[in-house]
């Protein structure tokens, strides 16, 4: 006599091993998925839209540390303005990417007063509550200082621990050497805003 199978409780045929394999399976590839687009899409937005970048020493203290990472915008950035925090990838004398503060464009005159420890751009004295200690040094570059039309006059904010403009090591910037400005700080967290 044959036996019959009965349904398991609730009128279900008990699940099937390869049923298990197949919806486990599905679920791996739609995971994998939504995580490579994920993937993707950051790396698109990091590549074409921002990056990151990270602070190498204390030219820049009191407004960046050392260690220090940033998120700059690239994508949009192709209008240098004076204050505006930037990653340079000119070569120089340093062989490494550095952040300055874009002090004068193209067109513009530099002076510096190392005794007063003023910066003026086309002769009015900067307002600079930004900067570690006023500009008492100065480097090989003589003054005044009248930039070239697609270069930049940058300096770091730690004036007097800083090569950047003042120095033949780095010179005036290429705009196109620009990565892009500085939009906030990723790292320490807490410490977004950066002016």
């Amino acid at each position: 006599m044959d036996e019959m199978k009965t349904p398991a409780a609730g009128g279900q045929a008990p699940a099937q091993p390869e049923e298990n394999t197949s919806k486990f399976a599905a679920a791996l590839y739609d995971m994998a998925d939504v995580v490579i687009s994920a993937m993707i899409i950051i790396m698109v937005i990091f590549v074409f839209f921002f990056r990151f970048a990270g602070v190498d020493g204390t030219s820049m203290v009191p407004t960046l540390s050392d260690g220090d990472w940033l998120i700059v915008s690239s994508a949009t950035y192709d209008d240098p303005q004076y204050k505006d925090i930037v990653i340079i990838t000119q070569p120089n004398a340093y062989h490494a990417p550095i952040v300055k503060r874009v002090i004068a464009v193209g067109g513009q005159t530099v002076d510096i007063d190392p005794e007063a420890g003023v910066v003026y751009v086309d002769g009015i004295a900067l307002d600079e509550p930004y900067v570690n200690e006023p500009t008492y040094t100065l480097d090989d570059i003589e003054f005044p200082l009248t930039v070239p039309e697609g270069m930049l006059f940058v300096m770091g904010d730690n004036r007097n621990d800083s090569a950047d403009s003042r120095s033949s090591k780095v010179g005036l910037i290429d705009e196109r050497y620009v990565l892009g400005k500085v939009a906030g700080r990723a790292l320490p967290l807490g410490r977004w805003k950066v002016e």
